[in-house]
């Protein structure tokens, strides 16, 4: 039986309206800082769709006020699961904006344990959205997605620290490094810690690493350097390692 909810959040970012509208409602905007590959048709009435691992998902835009509002829903399945999405823009004196997001509709039988995952996900991604226009204002990002399947969570994370040469326990602030074959060597910073993400900022990337609760290991990275023909491929091939 389909369960109604509603997550709402507010945050302020560095940013003035139209910067912080090219971030949520274009395609290259998003795909800066959130999930996926996302297209965005500009009006009312439009398509949003973002593409992660090759499955697709697309929202009937609801409302299109540029500067303002973005709104969106996708269509509702046999069962009445659907979502709905909200972005409300203000801007603030001295060029800051404050973002509130809404996000509800309706989850399906096991909804507690859907809305328990919204709910911690919207905090890192609200972070990362404010990491990206703190530090890589008017860039664009190139969005990389891996997964890979290991024995447990707990594998999975301790693999992740060992493989970044991160100290336990994980703190923000601390210095990662990895050596990915086929990529530049990473050196960073830690922006983000908690029991399932690890967050990391470099001077031309925000990478991220989300560990699920079946052992399962995904990465969301944002690459802005001048080359990154072949990430996805060479980041792919790391995290199957890490795991196996």
């Amino acid at each position: 039986m389909p369960h109604p909810f509603e997550i709402e959040l507010e945050t302020t970012l560095p940013a003035n309206p139209e910067q912080v509208w090219e971030a949520i409602a274009t395609g290259p905007g998003i795909d800066s800082w959130f999930m996926g590959r996302n297209d965005i048709e500009p009006r009312k009435g439009g398509v949003a769709a973002m593409d992660t691992g090759g499955h697709r998902e697309e929202a009937v835009i609801t409302a299109y006020e540029p500067g303002k509002r973005l709104a969106s829903r996708t269509a509702a399945a046999e069962d009445g699961r659907f979502m709905a999405f909200e972005y409300l823009i203000e801007g603030r004196a001295g060029g800051s904006t404050v973002l509130r997001v809404v996000q509800s509709g309706m989850l399906g039988d096991n909804w507690q344990d859907e809305y328990d995952a919204l709910r911690r996900g919207w905090p890192f991604h609200l972070h990362t959205l404010q990491e990206y226009l703190t530090h890589f204002p008017g860039r664009t990002g190139v969005p990389v997605f891996a997964v890979a399947h290991g024995k447990s969570m707990q594998d999975v994370r301790a693999a992740l620290l060992r493989r970044l040469a991160l100290p336990t326990p994980l703190t923000v602030g601390a210095r990662a490094q990895a050596a990915p074959e086929r990529l530049p060597p990473l050196d960073g910073e830690v922006v983000w810690a908690d029991d399932e993400r690890i967050g990391l900022r470099t001077a031309d990337g925000l990478y991220s690493f989300h560990q699920g609760p079946t052992g399962t290991a995904l990465m969301f990275h944002h690459l802005f350097a001048p080359k990154t023909a072949g990430a996805e491929a060479a980041w792919q091939q790391w995290l199957t390692k890490l795991v196996s």
